[in-house]
């Protein structure tokens, strides 16, 4: 018995590695339990008597490097030791900061890594992690992140024989919960309980001016958050991209603001899902219930005819910028108007832009534990199994699995695939049972 108690609680094992000094990077937008993952990436490489260093700001530094414009500690690194991380595991923010800069955004095609001009800011990010020595990359982010991780994989595979090469692991993160290869990312369960939070808040609210509140959640490209927070935060009803399907949704012929040509894009029929809240706010009349939260995931504006989308900015890519278009208070008019026509009766609706105040909220237990795992699990794929390209991945018991990056990433786009929420899973079939039902 002494023997199995001795061994249980034994040290890890130490493991030889030519890894000296690793660099942590985080990039794109904050999620709750980022300094789980940051803390405890970095911890299990300090005790293993290794250097880490945490890149300031994403790649914005990297990106801008130069013999002439070298790097510098404090301003664009850090020296991450055991004093840096006192109790650093449940605190909010992000330790080393983050930006969208994206080094890997001129390459879209494995060709274009040959080609000097596209592939020259990963060329910068290469030299500048030479040139602090760094012997391994630990990259922190969603899906724009795990894609840059790849290219600078690629690039490097690219190199002279002979040439210095940084091995690279990604750990996802992502609020949306959009990624493929793992359950759930970090963060995710805190921001969707503190929209729960705000809801239900609302309901309260609404039930005092018996009036509605229609909130526009994150989710840009599947329904993962507004589904989990109108699960926890007892709403009428929630809507999501993955919820535009046959009679819902149509088509158009538009001009792309990028190529100048017509092409055909799908759309949604807005009135179809005016009327479908509206069905929603009648079922509730006849219970009694004169009030109510409805959740849409931003997402649903990529899916706006065009005449909603009159003087919307775009980007260099031709997608819409979400935060102009303010799809809560664009529907929140329209279904007021669509109740009043249906029913003769007033009733207030207000739409509401509910998101960035999860990003950075107070982790809870799950996500600082599911955080943590992430990050012993860089260490684990670096060092003790002498990965490269790989995203770190958890299941079960938080059991740690990799998942190299050509099963994530297409060869040939570069690009990922968005996981949405699959129709008649156990999880979609929840939250309809759990609204308001309309049999109508």
């Amino acid at each position: 018995m002494s023997k199995v108690i001795s061994s249980a609680l034994a040290n890890p094992d130490k493991h030889d590695t030519s890894i000296r000094r690793v660099a942590i990077l985080f990039a794109g937008g904050p999620a709750p339990a980022a300094n789980a993952v940051i803390s405890t990436a970095a911890v299990a490489f300090l005790r293993n008597g290794m250097e880490v260093i945490g890149i300031k700001h994403g790649y914005s530094s990297l990106n801008d490097y130069s013999p002439e414009r070298p790097l510098r500690e404090d301003e664009d690194f850090i020296s991450i030791t055991h004093k840096t991380l006192k109790r650093t595991r449940n605190s909010q923010g992000i330790l080393i900061g983050t930006s969208r800069t994206n080094p890997g955004k001129d390459v879209s095609d494995p060709a274009h890594l040959d080609d000097p001009k596209l592939s020259a800011p990963l060329r910068r990010v290469y030299k500048g992690l030479c040139s602090i020595g760094v012997d391994a990359l630990i990259s922190i982010g969603g899906d724009d992140t795990l894609k840059t991780a790849n290219k600078f994989k690629l690039y490097q595979d690219r190199l002279p024989s002979g040439s210095k090469k940084i091995p690279i692991v990604h750990l996802p993160k992502t609020i949306d919960n959009d990624y493929h290869g793992i359950d759930f990312t970090f963060g995710f369960f805190t921001a969707v309980e503190t929209l729960a939070a705000e809801i239900r808040n609302l309901l309260y609210d609404a039930e005092a001016s018996r009036a509605y509140f229609l909130t526009e959640t994150m989710g840009r490209s599947a329904g993962w958050l507004a589904y989990g927070a109108a699960i926890a935060g007892e709403a009428s009803l929630v809507i999501s991209v993955e919820d535009i399907i046959g009679s819902y949704r149509t088509e158009e012929t538009v001009v792309n603001p990028v190529t100048k040509e017509s092409e055909r894009r799908e759309v949604m029929e807005v009135d179809r899902v005016v009327g479908r809240i509206v069905k929603t706010m009648i079922a509730r009349d006849e219970e009694k219930k004169q009030f109510g939260v409805i959740v849409m995931a931003e997402g649903l504006a990529e899916l706006l005819p065009s005449t909603y989308l009159e003087g919307i900015p775009r980007d260099d890519h031709g997608h819409i910028s979400i935060s102009h278009v303010n799809l809560g208070r664009m529907f929140a008019r329209l279904v007021a108007d669509a109740y009043e026509s249906a029913t003769g009766k007033e009733r207030k609706v207000t739409g509401l832009q509910l998101g960035y105040e999860a990003r950075c909220a107070k982790p809870h237990a799950f996500d600082v534990m599911l955080g943590a795992q992430l990050g012993v699990g860089a260490y684990r794929a670096l060092v003790e199994e002498g990965l490269n390209g790989v995203m770190v991945s958890v299941t079960g018991q938080l059991q740690l699995h990799y998942e190299p990056f050509d099963k994530l990433i297409d060869p040939k786009s570069l690009v990922t695939v968005v996981r949405y929420i699959e129709h008649g899973s156990d999880f979609h079939k929840l939250a309809r049972f759990l609204e308001t039902y309309v049999n109508k």
